[in-house]
């Protein structure tokens, strides 16, 4: 085996702030509110600027000191085709980054299942690597559930439930119940704030298509 470092491509979960002005204050109180409401889910989160709809030349080194204070880690920019902001967001420190437009090979199917048949407490973080998560029990407040595949609650959820944690957007989230914290799949995320109220307290399906996040009620 090879002791030498070896560099190699690979795929990970981040979380993209999209940006509509150069207002630096917006941009910090935006993610300090965000942070309060799922403070667990967002410390240290890696995070990409998106600029495909600001105009003007942001502050990058105030901007980057703003993702920082929130607890929160800038890694690069995207959306932006201008080369005297790429220049400069370069000299503050961020990565280039551009969205593949190439389709991706598809993950391979996850044959695991972890099985929780007690509720979730307050504090409880469960996480069923390389497979699927089943709670046969409710989800408290402060309760965490992660699975890298999909999530099945048979009992309420009122924490925070993250499926497709290590980028897989074909994962589901299905609870009998949804009162979340947060949920999230393959890096996008719903706060509560966010949650349409007509499948409040209803029997849901959480699901992406196209990367955007969908609810389907379930009347079975």
């Amino acid at each position: 085996m090879s002791r030498t470092p070896e560099l190699k491509g690979s795929s990970f979960t981040l979380s993209v702030l999209h940006l509509s002005d150069e207002s630096i204050q917006d941009a910090k109180s935006y993610l300090m509110d965000k942070v309060a409401q799922a403070p667990a889910f967002f410390e240290h989160a890696p995070v990409v600027i998106n600029l495909s709809q600001v105009t003007q030349e942001p502050d990058f080194t105030q901007l980057k000191q703003a993702i920082s204070s929130a607890g929160m880690i800038p890694v690069g920019i995207t959306g932006c085709k201008d080369k005297r902001m790429q220049t400069l967001a370069a000299e503050a420190g961020f990565a280039i980054m551009s969205a593949s437009k190439s389709p991706s090979q598809a993950p391979a199917p996850i044959p695991t299942l972890k099985v929780v048949r007690t509720p979730v407490r307050s504090g409880q973080q469960i996480y069923a690597k390389n497979g699927d998560l089943l709670v046969l029990g409710h989800v408290s407040a402060g309760a965490e559930v992660i699975a890298d595949g999909s999530i099945h609650i048979h009992g309420t959820l009122r924490g925070r439930a993250i499926a497709g944690a290590s980028g897989q957007q074909d994962a589901r989230i299905l609870c009998h119940d949804l009162q979340a914290e947060l949920i999230s799949i393959a890096g996008s995320y719903w706060l509560s704030d966010q949650i349409d109220p007509n499948f409040w307290q209803k029997k849901v399906m959480l699901s992406m298509a196209e990367e955007q996040l969908l609810l389907e009620a379930l009347t079975l």
